[in-house]
């Protein structure tokens, strides 16, 4: 699972099956102070996220299908949920 900030969507002419009925958004993972940031990536939307969201994502094909409830969608990331506030504590 990461935490990541909705920073986009994504809107394409042709969208492959697995894909209907949800959207696909640009997340960017979150870290702590001072971490390099890592790349940007996609993510199918399971949760109604949307820009500026703080998200869970589950970033494991076996997971993110289950989600889906579909064994054979060609799918990596999901975003599972919106989070609403994170406390660190050290």
């Amino acid at each position: 699972m990461i935490l990541a900030k909705v920073v986009g969507t994504v809107v394409a002419t042709v969208g492959h099956p697995h894909y209907k009925g949800r959207r696909l958004l640009v997340v960017q993972p979150l870290g702590l102070a001072g971490d390099p940031p890592d790349a940007d990536f996609l993510a199918l939307d399971a949760s109604h996220a949307g820009t500026g969201d703080t998200v869970l994502v589950n970033r494991e094909g076996g997971g993110a299908r289950q989600v889906l409830g579909n064994p054979d969608a060609c799918v990596i990331s999901v975003i599972v949920g919106i989070v609403d506030s994170v406390n660190l504590e050290f």
